[in-house]
């Protein structure tokens, strides 16, 4: 059996993911990995024409020292005997833009898969290599861009890092002040005039009366205007008016008395 299969992949790039059996784990396509297995095992579910055949197995690659890879795996039916070895030698030649990657071998099989066609069993196995190598190179691009993120990510934090601080203002309590200068925060050594008055108008009043009294000059209080009410006038107009009138009536009355 033969296949060769095109990436837009450079070839170190998947020399290193094939070394990494979680990409190629991940690179299998349909691959269930089982809890508590070597990273490349599990169950796989193979369509051959019309049937489809569920298998348990696991899956080693290993470099060899010509620079191709050995392949080899095993695997079991879940519903059955029949059990799939393949034995096949992965070559990476790299090409214009990309890689080729070229498979050959053979693989042992019984149960199930050896009572159908030939024809369809490999179209199967060639549909197999076409999805495990694109799977592949995908794997090992997105490995890649990750780390590249990673050390962009590192160089940032190194350019942050190499950024001169710029020096530390001094505080309020560390500045120097010139004598002068607390002589103007201290204010004048005499008091105001103002000052003074109060003070010596304050001399001889008992501590209460100093306490209570209200500050003079510009500092008192100002008065708060009274307030005028219009109907004053008015309230005291009234009761004149109605004295007048008493006093029209009483004369009014004696005038007619004598008459």
């Amino acid at each position: 059996m033969e296949q060769e299969v095109f990436v837009p992949v450079p070839a170190e790039r998947l020399r290193a993911a094939l070394a990494d059996p979680a990409l190629v784990a991940r690179a299998v396509p349909g691959l269930q990995q089982d809890v508590g297995t070597e990273p490349v095992a599990g169950r796989l579910k193979v369509r051959v024409g019309g049937h489809t055949i569920t298998y348990r197995g696991a899956v080693r690659v290993s470099p060899r020292e010509d620079g191709a890879y050995a392949v080899e795996g095993d695997a079991t039916e879940v519903r059955g005997s029949g059990v799939v070895k393949p034995l096949l030698t992965l070559w990476l030649r790299e090409a214009e833009a990309g890689t080729t990657l070229r498979f050959e071998g053979t693989a042992s099989a019984d149960g199930r898969i050896a009572e159908l066609p030939p024809e369809a069993v490999e179209a199967t196995v060639t549909r197999l290599l076409n999805r495990f190598a694109t799977n592949l190179a995908t794997e090992a691009t997105e490995a890649t861009e990750a780390v590249d993120v990673d050390a962009v990510d590192v160089d940032e934090v190194d350019d942050v890092d190499d950024v001169d601080e710029p020096p530390t203002p001094g505080t309020v309590f560390e500045a120097e002040v010139s004598p002068a200068g607390l002589e103007d925060l201290a204010g004048p050594g005499e008091p105001p005039a103002e000052a003074a008055h109060a003070r010596r108008t304050m001399i001889g009043r008992s501590a209460e009366e100093v306490d209570h009294a209200p500050p003079r000059g510009r500092y008192a209080p100002v008065p708060a205007p009274q307030t005028v009410v219009p109907n004053s006038t008015l309230r005291w107009a009234a009761p004149a008016a109605a004295l007048v009138v008493a006093s029209a009536i009483v004369v009014g009355r004696a005038l007619r008395r004598r008459g």
